[in-house]
């Protein structure tokens, strides 16, 4: 089973790109800002809730893109230790809908702490619903995952293989794909976790696994 959302690209990049962030402290730590601005440009790209981007969504552009993080930084703004907690994103994200006039979508969180199998059931879900999933991860025993150390990012897909189930996830421009097993268990205490966008229109969820 596979399933990758129709993401979006911008100047040939996938998704957004914090690096093309003229604001020193959004280039620094801007990405729960780009997480959510990618959000916002995939649902009103595939969901037609084009209020929820303030640009031309048909044409989408670097410079347009830069605009609009600048719109969503007072939402989510970058600190000393980042946007660090689900519910930060959660409560910034839903500030910026509110302001948009967006009130169909809810926001539920999954922490970091629930097993790697509550999170496959909860990303499985949020992709066949045609929803992509903000995913935080804090520190990382391996070194392989040093650029998503304390780093906000997008989730579109995701593959069941033999060995494992794997993610498709966006940041910085670019797509990388990584058995979910492995990324979750980070061997520390402090953990991030994921977040799920819904509609209230949806069908209610029946597994219980949430």
């Amino acid at each position: 089973m596979k399933r990758i959302l129709d993401y979006f690209t911008i100047d040939g990049a996938v998704g957004g790109n914090q690096e093309w962030f003229k604001n020193v402290v959004m280039y620094i730590g801007g990405c729960a800002a780009a997480t959510a601005c990618d959000c916002c440009i995939y649902l009103a790209l595939r969901k037609g809730m084009k209020h929820l981007y303030p640009f031309d969504v048909e044409h989408l552009t670097r410079e347009d893109y830069v605009a609009f993080s600048m719109k969503m930084k007072p939402c989510l703004r970058p600190r000393v230790n980042g946007v660090n907690k689900l519910y930060m994103f959660t409560d910034g994200f839903g500030k910026y809908l509110s302001e948009a006039g967006e009130k169909d979508l809810f926001m539920e969180e999954l922490s970091g702490t629930r097993s790697c199998e509550a999170a496959e059931a909860f990303i499985r879900r949020q992709i066949d619903s045609g929803y992509p999933v903000p995913y935080l991860m804090l520190r990382h025993r391996k070194a392989c995952y040093k650029d998503f150390v304390w780093h906000w990012f997008l989730c579109y897909g995701y593959e069941e293989r033999e060995d494992g189930f794997y993610i498709t996830v966006a940041t910085y421009g670019e797509l990388s794909t990584f058995l979910l097993k492995d990324l979750w268990d980070t061997g520390y205490e402090e953990r991030g976790g994921l977040i799920g966008i819904r509609s209230r229109t949806d069908p209610a969820d029946q597994s219980g696994t949430f």
